[in-house]
């Protein structure tokens, strides 16, 4: 990683949207019909300390959930606080910050936040997801706020997801071949989905990628 931004926030702070952002060439949404929604992207000190000085990628960490097994959309599975856009919602960036605090409880006092990223096509729940990066400045206590809509909440670490060793890939579920899409496995959580190519491409863009063996690969349970 010697080529790699030694400042996480100031990487996320400058984070571009050239054109290998994540490409979801084989996914279509129509734009007219689809659901808008958002995503916060939130990294922080993986120690859960005050993220105001320089802090290494490998020290830094980022907030997920999982979701209730129980909901229709996407259950059981890790990823993002988030959801649909609401009317009062100031834009993807308020949506984000909205649910994420449904979500998680988060105080968004201590969350500064980027740009947001281009949207992304989610077709299976006829969605078009904005994420928004975001730096967490003064990190506050998080929880499943509903355990309805959400079974846990947790900080993922940067240097764990980055390891070779967690990197996997998913070409098949329920029994069916998929184009393959890269993953994360920390210990029994498995990190795959728009999740899993959104934060690999992530990774990708700001130049904190190891090389990995895409070879290894994983089936998810669900």
């Amino acid at each position: 990683m010697s080529d790699a931004p030694d400042d996480a926030r100031a990487a996320l702070s400058a984070l571009a949207a050239p054109d290998h952002w994540p490409r979801f060439d084989r996914v279509r949404v129509d734009a007219a019909t689809g659901r808008r929604s958002a995503v916060l992207m939130l990294f922080g000190a993986a120690d859960g300390s005050d993220g105001e000085r320089p802090i290494a990628p490998d020290d830094a960490a980022v907030l997920l959930l999982r979701r209730a097994s129980s909901l229709r959309h996407h259950p059981g599975q890790i990823g993002f606080p988030g959801g649909g856009l609401e009317d009062g919602d100031d834009g993807p960036v308020g949506a984000a910050v909205r649910e994420a605090v449904e979500e998680t409880g988060i105080d968004p006092r201590g969350v500064e936040l980027f740009s947001p990223l281009p949207e992304l096509p989610l077709a299976v729940s006829n969605n078009l997801v904005t994420p928004v990066p975001a730096w967490w400045r003064h990190p506050s206590p998080v929880w499943a706020v509903d355990a309805a809509e959400t079974e846990e909440v947790f900080l993922a670490p940067v240097g764990e997801l980055l390891d070779p060793q967690n990197r996997r890939s998913v070409a098949r579920v329920r029994g069916m071949r998929i184009p393959a899409m890269p993953a994360f496995q920390l210990g029994e959580r498995l990190i795959w989905g728009f999740t899993g190519v959104v934060l690999s491409g992530l990774f990708d863009t700001l130049g904190w990628t190891r090389p990995w063996d895409a070879g290894r690969l994983v089936e998810p349970d669900a």
